[in-house]
């Protein structure tokens, strides 16, 4: 493997959740109130993996298998129960819930998105244009986020997360949203950073998109990692487990 970007080593994450016991009639003769019960969810159990620079990797899953659990372990969002991440550089996130500020217009967004990613305050003026283009907003552009569409949001995110080509990048998601011309241009950028050696982690549960681009794939389920091999056999053997249930 090349220089590895991101170590990942028996991480564990858990979630605590906190909800109401339904009240029985024996509780209410007896002049019991509501209780709180906390659950503990194990979202990631045990996952182990490298991906090198210049990889982009395919994480496949039912929804609730653990991917965006582990994304947002990586980037540093959620602390691990146990275990160890390390990463070569700075991790961006981008998902279809990608924070932006929806009290503020879209060009401030941009704007402060390219800042906050370490992009110089004229650099940031000379790319606006192109970033905004790219995301395909046009005179949306200087209304507030909030009233913009998912689709809308998530091509902004998505253009301003890849303006700066970050050193890891991790996807969650974020093409199932746009017409084809647009997760046409976003599968060909992110092409354009792996040959840039650029790692990246993609999260899809469209199988042609991750056969395109990822040259290996991880499959998990219900927390943990099934298997990890060449992308083509990963889903071969994902489509067999999915037709047989």
């Amino acid at each position: 493997m090349s220089e590895v970007a991101i170590r990942v080593r028996d991480a564990c994450v858990t979630y605590r959740v906190t909800s109401e016991r339904a009240i029985t009639l024996r509780d209410r003769v007896g002049g019991r109130s509501r209780s709180r019960e906390v659950a503990v969810v194990e979202a990631v159990r045990g996952v182990s993996l490298d991906v090198g620079v210049g990889e982009i990797v395919g994480l496949l899953g039912t929804n609730g298998s653990g991917k965006s659990s582990l994304l947002r372990a990586i980037a540093g969002l959620h602390p691990l129960e146990s275990g160890s991440i390390g990463v070569r550089g700075e991790p961006a996130l981008l998902g279809v819930g990608a924070v932006l500020n929806r009290k503020l217009s879209g060009a401030r967004n941009v704007m402060l998105g390219c800042l906050a990613l370490g992009m110089p305050l004229s650099e940031a003026k000379n790319r606006f244009d192109e970033i905004v283009a790219f995301a395909e907003l046009g005179h949306a552009i200087g209304r507030p986020m909030h009233t913009y569409s998912s689709g809308m949001k998530s091509r902004l995110a998505f253009a301003i997360a890849t303006a700066v080509k970050p050193e890891i990048l991790l996807v969650d998601e974020v093409l199932s949203v746009g017409d084809i011309g647009f997760r046409k241009r976003a599968l060909r950028r992110l092409e354009e950073m792996r040959d840039e050696a650029t790692a990246v982690v993609f999260v899809s549960h469209n199988l042609g998109q991750v056969k395109r681009l990822c040259s290996r794939a991880l499959w998990m389920e219900e927390g943990r990692v099934i298997m990890d091999d060449e992308t083509r056999r990963v889903i071969k053997a994902y489509k067999a487990r999915e037709i047989g249930k």
